[in-house]
C-alpha cells in the first residue's frame, strides 16, 4: 500500500515512516545537486542566509536536462546521494526533513537523521523522464550561473519513492543485504 505524503513533511511524518515504505510524494521540493550543495555550505560558512527556509522541507538530487518546447522540465532523474554526504548532516541539523536520491548513505548522514529527525527516500535511477511527468512546475531560485545544477523549487504531484533509511537509522541498503545473503546462503 502506498502512503500520500505532502511536503513540507513535519516529525510526527517522518516518525511514522518505516524503510521500505512505498510512497507518493506530492507539494514542494527543492532541486539540489553537488554544485548547489557547496555554495549553500559556503552561505553557511560566511554566516549569510540561505535561499530558502530549509526547516521541514524535502531535498531532491538531481540536474534535470534542459525542458524541450511544451515541458515543464527536462528528464530528472536521482543522482547518487553520496555526493551529498559531505553537506548534508548540516542541512539535518538545521531542519531539512527528506532527501531524495539513489545509492546508500554514510554513518555521519545516518546518525545526524536520527538525531534530528530526517528520512531519505529512493528514486529507481533511469527513470528520469518517468520521473519528470510528476513535476507540476519548476523555477530557479539561486545559482542560475550553475545552469543544470542551479538550485530550484519545483512543485511535485505523486512523485514515487521509496522510504531507504527511516528516522530511527534503518537502513534497506543494510537489511536488503542481509535478507539476500541469509536467503541464498540458507538455501
Amino acid at each position: 500500500m502506498q502512503k500520500k505524503i505532502e511536503t513540507p513533511i513535519d516529525q510526527d511524518t517522518v516518525k511514522r515512516l518505516s524503510t521500505g515504505d512505498s510512497v507518493l510524494l506530492s507539494g514542494i521540493v527543492f532541486i539540489a545537486r553537488d554544485a548547489a550543495h557547496k555554495k549553500i555550505a559556503e552561505m553557511l560558512d560566511r554566516g549569510e542566509p540561505l535561499p530558502i527556509d530549509i526547516r521541514g522541507q524535502v531535498i531532491y538530487y538531481a540536474g534535470p536536462c534542459p525542458a524541450k518546447p511544451g515541458q515543464v522540465i527536462g528528464s530528472c532523474g536521482p543522482t547518487t546521494s553520496g555526493r551529498m554526504d559531505a553537506y548534508a548532516p548540516r542541512l539535518i541539523k538545521l531542519g531539512l526533513a527528506g532527501m531524495i536520491g539513489k545509492g546508500t548513505r554514510n554513518t555521519e548522514v545516518i546518525a545526524s537523521m536520527k538525531d534530528h529527525g530526517a528520512v531519505y527516500f529512493c528514486a529507481v535511477g533511469g527513470t528520469g523522464a518517468l520521473l519528470a511527468k510528476c513535476i507540476v512546475s519548476q523555477e530557479v531560485i539561486a545559482f542560475p550561473e550553475l545552469g543544470t545544477e542551479a538550485l530550484r523549487k519545483a512543485e511535485i504531484k505523486d512523485f514515487p519513492v521509496i522510504v531507504a533509511i527511516d528516522g530511527r537509522g534503518n537502513d534497506i541498503y543494510e537489511t536488503g543485504r542481509l535478507r539476500y545473503k541469509k536467503t541464498v546462503c540458507d538455501a
